[in-house]
């Protein structure tokens, strides 16, 4: 029989030709591409070609598909540019940027003339370093140097000010502290920048209009409802690294939803050593499991002080900033307000009805502790006041429910699950360490679970009776020791596998759940799976983060220093017994954290015209004795015969050919901050007697803290030990099953109360946490591709303008 294609399949004929044709169009197409590369008028075929053998059969086609072709490279410029003279392609889709550096503890006195410490000088001398550099003009061999605006230096009630009006037209203000005038340290610093920027930039220029025309009050107060919703700081550490696109994504997150009323990304450990690989993978797990779940359950409980964005509506809400600036009077508020701010500062708005999230794919990198001791300071530090914030909103979680529609009573449910597991931590740790122990040395449980014990309780001890520096060394070395124990334990339960011939053990599920859990969430972050590395140290570190480092912080508890990225204060030269290399340690030490905080603030402005905007309630001036100072105008620098102002010339001669002209505030906002420094940042007196009852009430918070923390996990241990001398009718025989599904009619497996105990105290919340971590990736893929997509235009243009560029380079090189 003839084919049927023969004999009239049309069906047939024609995807016969249509394919003849397609194949026709794609080698005439191919052919055209290749006729228009640009290439030299004789080249040779290494070039040309990627294979210098062709197919015989198919040699046109052959030609054509090894032909060399370069990928032009584009030169994409920055998603965001936030130069104060840029091009504005949409007025109201635009943003106003302006940055404030506050440096705390800035003055010193040398004799009797008030000075700048070294650090200052330093931040000068890169300000100009920098200015200069981006203040030429073109790319090329010979640039031209634009002119150099003169910039300013400002004595201030708090101290100095310097205010650069940068090469692009963004202005930089810098903020001495005078910790003599003004209260010094983090917090503080917050409550200054606050006020500044919200109630004297903000707030009061709206007040003013609301003076000049009383009848507008309603179109005033709607538009400082608008700019308070559209104003965002972004609060920085001096040492945090971040890309702009970090910023918009959390700015999309205020911007969409208008109950958001912070955000925080994901913060990067940045470093060298083993604390730092430890803090790698502690800040992973951190990020992938509980802050995912804090944010699909309900809100974060801390958006970190190192990278957060923050809407000025929420902080400017009733109980927010107002009570933000409490002053410690009792023991529990040197924990709570001071020892971690940034967590209490989330309480508020989360108490206030404001929500707190997490965006995972904003990255900020900030350092590390990269010494144990300084490690376990900042951990002394973090450990109660995260405890006392928690307890606040778990106090407060009936009425946080009705007021903040983002958290629920599950969510409290899920919260005091938390903290119930933080706080058993330690006993946990025990029973891991006892558990290896029984295995590898053949031990009783309970003697095994006696031995577990023996080493924490007598640290614990030694705790109550050493300086906080000897504490720190014996954990050092404790943690060595524990390390070791932890490979037992390892070892123990994949041993305790092989023993019993399954993996169908309650610790060998436990274990090989929890390894299968973290390399599949690595998996789900692949930008950071190479983080899984660190696991192991991690692992082996588990008795040193949360056992030794739980008793060090509880005991601790009533130190309320800093701990880390503080300096010490000098001694006087007469009486100074350092040597040389102690001297110079001290100086490595400072130079870590003199630059308190820097301050972004970010003006968004929507896609809405509005008239004017007012404040409900203006700042009350109170009537304040001020100096008249001149207007602020910019003034020929002179040398200050008054030795309080000696830093002035100090400055201006660091800063060299950047002129720094002397200026002066107004009198309106010299009664700002005298106002502003009477009220709240006004220096706190030394009371000799009103410190030591501090001291008492911190140590008796202390003993009651620990009393309750110990005596919880001294209850857990104790069930555990009475449940294994009760024995066998509290165990649960489960049947022996093996890898193959098959079922050992005769073997049984008990399940011992110490491994019930660890099963019960982590599974059930690793589970929720890997639950909620799943739904958060889903969120943040949804968020990321929204975000690439609204960048498509302005991709497209750069593209356009980037072969233009490219094409003209190319014209120029084959004249050449």
């Amino acid at each position: 029989m003839r084919p049927s294609f023969y004999e009239g399949d049309v069906l047939g004929q024609g995807l016969l030709s249509s394919s003849v044709i397609s194949w026709w169009l794609g080698l005439v197409l191919c052919t055209i591409y290749t006729s228009f590369q640009r290439i030299k008028r004789i080249q040779r075929t290494r070039d040309l070609f990627v294979r210098n053998l062709y197919e015989a059969a198919f040699i046109e086609s052959s030609m054509l598909l090894n032909t060399k072709f370069e990928i032009p490279k584009l030169r994409r410029e920055k998603n965001i540019k936030l130069d104060k003279f840029r091009p504005k392609r949409n007025n109201f889709q635009d943003v106003s940027f302006e940055s404030h550096i506050y440096f705390d503890d800035a003055f010193q006195q040398d004799g009797d003339r008030r000075t700048v410490n070294e650090y200052a000088e330093t931040l000068v001398e890169v300000v100009r370093e920098v200015y200069m550099l981006f203040n030429e003009e073109g790319t090329g061999v010979f640039r031209e140097t634009k002119h150099i605006a003169n910039q300013k230096i400002i004595p201030t009630p708090y101290g100095g000010r310097l205010q650069y009006t940068l090469p692009q037209g963004n202005t930089l203000i810098v903020h001495f502290k005078d910790k003599h005038r003004i209260r010094h340290k983090k917090r503080w610093s917050q409550i200054m920048y606050l006020y500044y920027l919200l109630g004297w930039k903000l707030h009061r220029r709206f007040y003013q209009k609301y003076q000049e025309n009383s009848m507008a009050k309603m179109a005033i107060e709607e538009e400082l409802k608008k700019m308070k919703n559209n104003t965002y700081l972004l609060a920085l550490d001096g040492d945090t690294d971040f890309q702009p696109s970090a910023v918009m994504l959390l700015v999309d997150r205020l911007r969409m939803y208008p109950e958001v009323g912070a955000a925080c990304g994901r913060i990067h450990p940045t470093g060298t050593g083993p604390m730092v690989w430890f803090q790698k993978f502690e800040y992973a797990v951190g990020h992938w499991l509980q802050k995912t779940a804090e944010h699909v359950f309900g809100c974060v409980l801390c958006s970190p002080g190192c990278f957060s964005l923050f809407r000025a509506a929420a902080l400017m809400d009733d109980n927010v900033m107002k009570k933000y600036t409490t002053t410690a009077t009792e023991a529990g508020h040197y924990v709570q307000y001071d020892q971690g701010e940034d967590r209490w500062l989330c309480t508020l708005l989360l108490q206030q009805g404001w929500r707190v999230e997490y965006n995972a794919a904003s990255d900020s990198y900030t350092n590390a502790p990269q010494e144990f001791k300084e490690f376990y300071n900042q951990r002394r530090r973090w450990g109660p006041s995260t405890m006392a914030n928690t307890l606040d909103l778990l106090g407060s979680g009936e009425l946080t429910v009705k007021k903040n529609k983002s958290i629920s009573t599950l969510f409290i449910l899920y919260q005091t699950l938390t903290m119930g597991a933080s706080i058993l931590g330690p006993a946990t740790v025990c029973l891991m360490i006892a558990g290896s122990f029984s295995f590898v040395f053949g031990m009783s449980p309970n003697g095994a679970l006696a031995m577990a014990i023996v080493p924490p309780s007598i640290y614990l001890i030694l705790c109550y009776k050493l300086s906080s520096n000897i504490q720190i060394t014996i954990a050092a070395v404790m943690s060595i020791f524990y390390a070791f124990l932890m490979t037992a334990s390892i070892l123990s339960i994949i041993g305790d596998m092989v023993l019993e011939g399954t993996f169908m053990t309650p610790s060998g599920l436990f274990f090989i759940g929890i390894v299968t859990m973290y390399i599949f969430t690595a998996l789900l972050h692949p930008s950071e799976f190479h983080l899984v590395i660190y696991g192991l140290l991690y692992v082996l570190c588990i008795p040193s983060g949360y056992l030794l480092l739980a008793i060090y912080s509880m005991v601790n508890m009533n130190n309320v220093s800093w701990g880390t990225r503080e300096s010490a204060a000098p001694k006087p030269a007469g009486g100074a017994t350092a040597t040389q290399t102690q001297i110079q340690k001290k100086i490595k030490y400072e130079k870590k954290c003199k630059c308190c905080s820097l301050t972004l603030d970010f003006l968004v402005s929507e896609e809405q015209e509005v008239t004017v905007a007012v404040p409900v309630s203006a700042i009350q001036k109170e009537p304040v004795s001020a100096k008249l100072q001149e207007p602020e105008e910019t003034k020929s620098c002179r040398e200050p015969e008054d030795p309080e102002n000696y830093w002035i010339s100090q400055l201006v001669e660091k800063s060299g050919e950047l002129k720094l002209g002397t200026a002066y505030l107004t009198n309106d906002e010299l009664q700002f901050w005298e106002g502003l420094k009477e009220r709240y940042l006004k220096p706190l007196d030394e009371d000799k007697a009103k410190k030591k009852k501090i001291e008492a009430d911190l140590k008796d918070l202390r003993n009651k803290a620990t009393f309750v923390f110990f005596i919880c996990n001294a209850l857990w241990l104790v069930a555990t030990y009475f449940l294994q001398e009760i024995g066998g009718p509290v165990s649960i025989q489960i049947p022996k099953l093996y890898a193959n599904g098959t079922i050992d009619p005769n073997g049984k497996i008990f399940i011992d109360p110490i491994g019930l105990m660890f099963v019960i105290g982590f599974a059930l919340l690793l589970v929720i946490q890997f639950f909620a971590m799943l739904w958060h990736r889903l969120q943040t893929l949804i968020h990321f591709i929204a975000y690439q997509g609204t960048e498509s235009t302005v991709i497209k243009k750069n593209l356009k303008k980037s072969n233009e560029a490219l094409n003209k380079e190319m014209t120029l090189q084959n004249f050449l």
